[in-house]
């Protein structure tokens, strides 16, 4: 009787100490904070899953003035990843730099088993990308790619009822993304400055928004591959980025379906919506609360209902809980969902491929 209580009390125990460890937070480091997104970190709230523990910034200059800005001390800010990582063991690190160190982040990274979660795309090239996926599987990381689209209650709703057959068989899909352009828009000149620069971001406007499509339509056709990628890009403001073009449309075609991505620094009102059209009707994801369903009736009829809809539950509110989630087990993302390294992938063999055809000139044939 005495050994059943002993070992009852030992289990008991055990179960504890490992809740309590599975609850202990996330130490997460930042790696660059030139990428505007950095505040979404660097706002949070402090909460019990996530804590930043140390940044990576060798612009002391703009580290002071976000330390200024948002209260952190200049104390945790290193020189190099090396440096930040000896000194505090992240469990995982927050890319917020130009999207060509995503690389070196994760091959510093991977090897010690640090999780990685970067700013979309996932690369600045196929190449890169090719590199990062190796690593991630050898090491066994969590390598996610953050979208903000990926939030997007509207997302989640149009892709619910397009599966459920609410409008038929899939026939064509329109996203829209971007806004007046960087210059326009205001943004720091560290981030201005990567943005704008082919080799640091791969491209202009064809990687800074097409990603958003591209990844929708990934995740959308479950992974399948469009059969071919055409675009064309354009320059319409040259003054504002010499080097990159501003302007994209790029076409998908599938077996059944076709999809349109017009990624653009040229939009009047900055956007982030989907139409998405079936045999029986329509879905429009006009922003991120609002969704309209149409159900044709004749011609030119339609039935309409409107969705307005409210945030998305933990941890799929934000990305820093959805990354601890992950770490920790507690959540297991869907194949080829917007977060997975499976899905993105194919989003930079998609973007790759829309490169290489606005260069030349050329539709590229992709091989499922």
């Amino acid at each position: 009787m005495k050994n059943t209580f002993t070992l009852s009390l030992c289990v008991i125990l055990l179960t504890l100490t490992s809740t309590f460890a599975q609850k202990k937070p996330i130490k997460l480091g930042v790696v660059g904070l030139t990428h505007g997104h950095v505040g979404w970190i660097l706002n949070r709230e402090a909460k019990e899953d996530v804590v930043m523990v140390g940044i990576v910034e060798t612009n002391r200059d703009l580290a002071q003035r976000l330390s200024n800005k948002h209260g952190f001390p200049m104390e945790m800010v290193f020189n190099s990843m090396e440096e930040m990582i000896a000194a505090v063991k992240p469990d995982a690190v927050a890319g917020f730099g130009n999207i060509y160190d995503h690389l070196a982040i994760v091959e510093t990274c991977a090897p010690k088993g640090i999780h990685v979660m970067v700013e979309k795309p996932l690369a600045v090239s196929l190449e890169h990308a090719k590199k990062m996926e190796v690593l991630a599987k050898k090491h066994q990381i969590h390598l996610l790619t953050n979208y903000e689209t990926s939030w997007y209650p509207t997302n989640v709703k149009a892709y619910e009822l397009l599966h459920k057959g609410t409008i038929g068989a899939l026939r064509k899909v329109i996203v829209r993304d971007g806004h007046k352009g960087p210059k326009k828009i205001g943004v720091s000149a560290e981030f201005l400055n990567f943005l704008t620069d082919p080799k640091l971001n791969g491209g202009g406007a064809i990687m800074d928004f097409g990603c958003y499509g591209a990844n929708l339509m990934t995740w959308i056709q479950q992974g399948k591959k469009p059969n071919s990628v055409t675009a064309v890009t354009q320059q319409l403001q040259p003054e504002n980025n010499p080097k990159v073009d501003d302007d994209a449309t790029i076409i998908l075609t599938y077996d059944t379906a076709m999809a349109i991505l017009e990624p653009s620094w040229n939009w009047p009102i900055g956007r982030k919506d989907m139409e998405i059209y079936g045999e029986k009707g329509a879905i429009y994801a006009d922003n991120k609360h609002d969704l309209r369903l149409r159900i044709s009736e004749g011609y030119s009829g339609y039935d309409e209902e409107i969705f307005k809809l409210g945030e998305r539950d933990a941890p799929y509110d934000e990305p820093f809980a959805l990354l601890a989630s992950v770490i920790r087990g507690e959540t297991i993302l869907e194949r080829y969902d917007p977060y997975s390294l499976e899905n993105n992938m194919i989003s930079m063999e998609i973007l790759d491929a829309a490169v290489k055809s606005s260069k030349t000139g050329r539709t590229v044939q992709l091989k499922n």
